[in-house]
This record gives structure tokens, C-alpha cells and sequence, in this order.
């Protein structure tokens, strides 16, 4: 069980609140139908990798959304959350996207990137 003032860091964002973890349980209009736990491992965090089946209930197509999060708890409730997702699998998978990849490139009449950009210097 979350704290009530659970302090939450993923997604480039930190947030706190159990409210937080509430709406990121109830998704709208996806039905979780299996959890799994590949790996568990606690020394001082528990971290975690899962996965989880959805079911977009608009089509009944399914998907598997891979995540990884780490815990740390005090008194038996997590004060701190850490998490990571595979949205855009998920939303491929539940053919919420087009299967190809997007060339954002193309779109926009660029065949391709200047010679000067293409080197990574490390400084």
C-alpha cells in the first residue's frame, strides 16, 4: 500500500500523492487482463520488472506492456516510487498506431540529415 504522500518519479515528471498511483491503475476503456513478475529484488528498494496484458475494450485487441519500477519503503508502506513503461509498444499492440515506424523526417520533405550532424563528439 502507497502512502498517502507517496513521492512518484517517472516519465521525466515527480509527483506525490496515492492519487497519482490510483489513476495510473484505472486506465479508461483497457481492461489489465494478467500481471506477471519476471524479476524481484530488495536491498534497501524492491525492484521490480513485469509485465502486464491489456485488453482495449473498443476492439478486444490485446497487448503485452513491459515495465520496470523500484520501491522504497518505510513502516510497511512505499513513500517512494520509481517507474518506467513501454507506452508506445502498448499502444502499437492495441493498434492504437500504425505498425510502421513514423519517419517524422519524410513527412516533412527531409530525405536526410546534414554530414555535420551525424558525428558525436564527446567533450
Amino acid at each position: 500500500m502507497a502512502a498517502e504522500d507517496v513521492q512518484i518519479h517517472g516519465s521525466g515528471q515527480q509527483v506525490r500523492g496515492r492519487h497519482f498511483v490510483e489513476q495510473a491503475v484505472a486506465s479508461p476503456g483497457l481492461t489489465v487482463l494478467d500481471q506477471r513478475t519476471h524479476a524481484l529484488f530488495a536491498a534497501g528498494r524492491v525492484v521490480v520488472s513485469l509485465a502486464q496484458t491489456y485488453r482495449r475494450d473498443a476492439t478486444g485487441e490485446a497487448a503485452v506492456q513491459g515495465a520496470s519500477k523500484m520501491r522504497r519503503l518505510a513502516e510497511g508502506r512505499i513513500v517512494q516510487l520509481w517507474g518506467e513503461q513501454d507506452l508506445h509498444g502498448l499502444v502499437r499492440g492495441l493498434a492504437m498506431l500504425p505498425a510502421e515506424p513514423i519517419d517524422s523526417q519524410r513527412r516533412r520533405g527531409v530525405t536526410g540529415w546534414p554530414a555535420s550532424t551525424a558525428r558525436c563528439t564527446a567533450r
